[in-house]
């Protein structure tokens, strides 16, 4: 298939219908409003259903319930908005309910900016709601990468029985990229016997299935957040993604993910020519968090410092300097406010690290 050249978020809408996503419920909000819109214009098109809420929690709350009728259902929304919808994903989640949740992060706190932003970090793979739970966080670098882990988190959702995040920064949303979104690329529905479907008259003997997330008696709650965190440690086990970077043999290491990344591997180039050998640790999944990756990529002997460069005062910080326990310095490079790094500013500081 020819490649298109086409914007972030109508990519990410896209790439959802062609995974097999047939219910959208969302609300306006800057950098990600071309989701709904495009959402609206090709839902009917392909028998789905675009519904624009009175509120990100009325949003959430139907996507609740086309989740809990065992369908391929999205929302999307920009970080006040994701805050708001907080309630509903714990319910989601205590729930046990498959689902997709888009965020294009824009600047905070409050309403902050409409600029990008990656200070969502900590509600995205610390909870954000209340309760134990997590969601599967993926981090794209680009739109064919987003394209591609919608795919995934519609798989994974299903599979797991849980929310999916895609945490993106407003940039992601808003640039144009030539990408390919293969047509029809939805992969064999799994059966899901728990969906709330009601009986037909040709099968009154199915078991009555009832979605819910309220345990009156101790013991049925922690018989469930038991199965949670056993469902959690597998995904751990096996979902987690990272891309390593120029690694080998690498002085200094950097760790950024989501559009920061692409800057930083501007920098990379940019020390290269200056005899600086300097490589990238990227996380894909956000939670769950590669910790083994990232501290074998900086613990590394060739490496002597390493820098977290984030698009935030500094979240993910803390989770790079928990894998490297102390074995090597970590400082960091973050800008809040929604002000972008610079591969020069990156590079400057890594020549800086280096004569101190």
């Amino acid at each position: 298939m020819a490649k298109q050249l086409m914007k972030g978020c109508e990519a990410i809408a896209e790439a959802a219908i062609q995974a097999g996503c047939r219910f959208f419920f969302g609300y306006p909000i800057t950098p990600q409003n071309d989701i709904p819109e495009y959402m609206s214009a090709r839902m009917p098109k392909v028998g789905g259903c675009f519904l624009q809420a009175e509120s990100e929690v009325a949003a959430i709350n139907m996507v609740y319930g086309a989740a809990g009728a065992g369908a391929r259902v999205m929302t999307s929304s920009s970080s006040p908005g994701i805050s708001l919808k907080q309630e509903g994903i714990s319910y989601i989640a205590g729930a046990e309910l498959p689902c997709v949740i888009v965020n294009m992060m824009r600047g905070g706190p409050g309403l902050g900016s409409i600029q990008a932003s990656q200070g969502d970090y900590f509600q995205s793979t610390k909870g954000g709601g209340h309760g134990d739970y997590h969601l599967v966080v993926y981090a794209p670098a680009s739109v064919q990468e987003a394209i591609d882990l919608m795919q995934t988190a519609f798989d994974v959702a299903d599979k797991y029985r849980m929310p999916v995040l895609i945490l993106a920064d407003g940039i992601i949303g808003q640039m144009m990229e030539p990408v390919e979104i293969k047509q029809g690329n939805a992969s064999e529905p799994v059966k899901k016997d728990w969906a709330t479907v009601g009986w037909s008259e040709k099968d009154f003997t199915r078991p009555r299935a009832v979605v819910n997330s309220l345990y009156i008696e101790v013991e049925e709650l922690e018989e469930l957040t038991g199965r949670l965190q056993a469902r959690y440690a597998k995904i751990a086990e096996e979902e987690t993604r990272v891309e390593l970077y120029n690694t080998e043999d690498a002085e200094f290491m950097l760790c950024a993910y989501g559009t920061v990344a692409r800057i930083c591997k501007t920098a990379i180039a940019q020390l290269k020519k200056q005899g600086i050998k300097a490589g990238l640790v990227r996380p894909i999944t956000l939670w769950p968090f590669p910790y083994k990756a990232v501290h074998d990529a900086i613990a590394a002997p060739s490496v002597k410092k390493a820098l977290c460069v984030e698009m935030s005062a500094g979240q993910m910080v803390e989770d790079v300097r928990l894998a490297i326990n102390g074995e090597k310095e970590i400082e960091l490079l973050g800008h809040s406010g929604s002000r972008v790094p610079t591969a020069e500013e990156i590079a400057q500081r890594i020549i800086q690290m280096r004569g101190a």
